[in-house]
């Protein structure tokens, strides 16, 4: 008998994909919340992390006496790193693969509104006013991404697709890379980012990257940069940010994550004509959950038949490698 449990947000669907795979033989399975994960595990192989940010599993974790498998129904699996469970036998997916192209086709969102002018436009069409003027050109200009993984490379392609140059920063530096040509060491974002039109940052939250982006970054980019957050709110320094902002350090950004989320109503990050805040939304398009409950649904075939999986995550680092 193979124990399937799914960690479920109060109020949030779980797609009968999955729910029907308690009616196979020979699979238990059980639907748990937050308060109520620490009964459900004992006993439990497989864990299905569909509330995806949740933390419970740490507290619960003791229960866990027989788990073998953890999926975080996400990109970004920080909130599971806690010590006991890096330090486990205990495999840990993620929804590698899903959020690449809605992530992309967001960041070049965010480009086209800033390069085109797009949030004036709105702001003049609403005040029935007639303001022509130019706007910057895209092609020719200038991308850092800063994370390297599957989705900062998705959004290499599609930049490159519109004929903006990309450099890569990631975990170490190197050249030839085949999306990116060269790669930087992120520990020297800030002697790199001067003469970049836009500082992109999709790195994984870990120890690493906690507050990468800070004071000496912004005061390194250029003052007609902009800087674009799909990554983790955490990976920025928001004070930093703001004061950059203030300071005309830099010239507007884009962010979909934040360290406080929901992003409070008197934060000063609302209060910017040239800061652009979604309420991370990137990957969100639509039938995105159902392509979660597919591709958890093919890697729990993969398990029972004791096949090995495509991607896993190296709990050491804090994502795929």
């Amino acid at each position: 008998m193979t124990v399937l449990t799914i960690l479920n947000a109060p109020g949030t669907e779980i797609p009968d994909l999955l729910t029907d795979l308690g009616d196979r033989d020979g699979i238990e399975l059980r639907i748990a919340e937050a308060e109520t994960l620490s009964r459900a595990l004992p006993g439990t192989d497989v864990l299905l992390m569909w509330d995806f940010f949740s933390t419970a599993l740490r507290d619960a974790y003791a229960s866990a006496d027989r788990l073998t498998w953890v999926h975080a129904a996400a990109a970004g699996v920080d909130s599971l790193l806690f010590d006991e469970l890096v330090d486990s036998p205990v495999t840990v997916t993620n929804a590698r693969g899903t959020f690449d192209r809605p992530i992309a086709e967001f960041v070049l969102n965010y480009i086209l509104m800033h390069a085109k002018s797009s949030i004036g436009s709105l702001a003049d069409q609403r005040e029935q006013k007639w303001n022509r003027r130019s706007t910057r050109d895209v092609a020719g200009s200038k991308a850092m991404i800063v994370g390297t993984g599957a989705i900062g490379r998705e959004v290499a392609r599609l930049l490159k697709a519109v004929d903006i140059e990309v450099t890569g920063a990631g975990s170490h530096a190197r050249g030839g890379d085949a999306d990116f040509g060269d790669v930087i060491d992120s520990s020297t974002l800030a002697d790199h980012v001067g003469g970049y039109d836009w500082v992109i940052d999709i790195a994984p939250l870990t120890e690493r990257t906690d507050r990468l982006i800070g004071s000496e970054v912004f005061a390194a980019m250029d003052d007609t940069a902009v800087f674009i957050n799909v990554g983790r709110g955490d990976t920025v320094d928001t004070d930093a940010l703001v004061a950059a902002l203030r300071g005309k350090e830099i010239a507007g950004a884009g962010l979909d994550v934040f360290d406080e989320e929901p992003l409070p109503a008197d934060h000063p990050l609302w209060g910017f004509d040239d800061v652009i805040i979604t309420p991370h939304m990137s990957g969100d398009t639509r039938g995105w959950r159902m392509r979660l409950a597919e591709q958890f649904h093919r890697l729990f075939e993969r398990y029972l038949a004791g096949e090995e999986f495509p991607h896993t995550v190296d709990k050491k680092l804090g994502y795929v490698r």
